[in-house]
């Protein structure tokens, strides 16, 4: 419990920190100050009135969205520096709306287990929207247009979490955006309705199953420099630790799964202490112990 609180500390501490422009939510206004060129590591919306940096989707969009002009590498490489160094801790210690899902997933509703197989194919629903709406249609809207320019097609027609932050607080402040508001608004806040009922009996379903930065991120769990070890000494494969993960991820025997959100509850569960977090542990851990003998003679 200690270690949840000490996560979900973290997690407050860093959904203030990025979005502490509290005038905003006061005036209806957008900060815009030098800090607003910088993207910050999860998915955060441009258009919170409290937002101090920029989201890194919907920056990787824009840059997509004017490549007939020119392709700024700072979102891409920023990106990939925080995958390579973290994977997916980012997600589970410091994005404010899959903190927000986690804190509805408490609610006392009952829960809903997906089957494993439904699981396994609605995991890849994530990779669909990072490519599709993420990269290919601002891609093909930038050399199809004669402005050459795109639409932000992701944050513009999915992104619940650009309407909680960003498209609900602006409607309610602006009497002029209440009255423009139109089918795009309504659409999608049908989305974010649908995220938040789902999220009271299944765990960040946002996160598992249709957020292209968590698509984005996962790619580099295998290999980030934070990682996971599992103890091949110590583990009697109780399965305790894949019981307790609430990401479905099968930990003793992938705890580097792109699932993972790295939250640490695997780590608490275990009755052995077979698993342990950090970055790039010594790799002997792994090794059976007839192996870790022969090796040492």
């Amino acid at each position: 419990m200690a270690k949840n609180f000490k996560r979900h500390i973290v997690q407050i501490i860093s959904s203030i920190g990025m979005n502490g422009y509290f005038k905003g939510f006061t005036e209806g206004k957008i900060f815009k100050e030098k800090s607003k060129m910088v993207c910050v590591p999860i998915l955060n919306c441009y258009s919170c009135p409290g937002a101090l940096g920029a989201c890194p989707i919907g920056s990787l969009q824009a840059v997509i969205g004017s490549i007939r002009y020119n392709f700024s590498f700072y979102v891409l490489g920023f990106l990939s520096l925080v995958g390579v160094l973290f994977g997916r801790l980012v997600c589970g210690w410091l994005c404010p709306f899959g903190f927000i899902q986690e804190l509805l997933n408490k609610i006392p509703l009952p829960k809903i287990k997906v089957k494993e197989k439904l699981h396994d194919v609605l995991i890849y629903l994530k990779y669909v929207v990072l490519v599709i709406f993420v990269i290919l249609l601002p891609l093909m809207g930038a050399l199809t247009s004669d402005m050459g320019t795109s639409d932000p097609y992701y944050c513009k027609w999915i992104c619940p979490a650009g309407t909680l932050e960003g498209g609900i607080p602006l409607v309610l402040l602006n009497k002029d955006l209440r009255s423009a508001a139109g089918f795009i608004f309504a659409w999608k806040v049908s989305i974010l309705v649908i995220i938040v009922v789902l999220s009271m009996s299944i765990y960040r379903v946002f996160c598992k199953y249709v957020c292209p930065l968590g698509a984005f991120y996962s790619l580099f769990n295998r290999f980030s420099f934070y990682s996971l070890q599992v103890d091949k000494n110590k583990c009697i494969s109780c399965n305790a630790c894949t019981r307790a993960c609430k990401m479905n991820v099968k930990v003793y025997e992938n705890p580097n799964s792109g699932e993972c959100i790295r939250c640490g509850e695997c780590i608490r569960t275990c009755p052995l202490n077979a698993i342990s977090k950090g970055f790039k542990h010594n790799e002997i851990k792994n090794i059976p112990l007839k192996e870790h003998i022969t090796t040492q003679e």
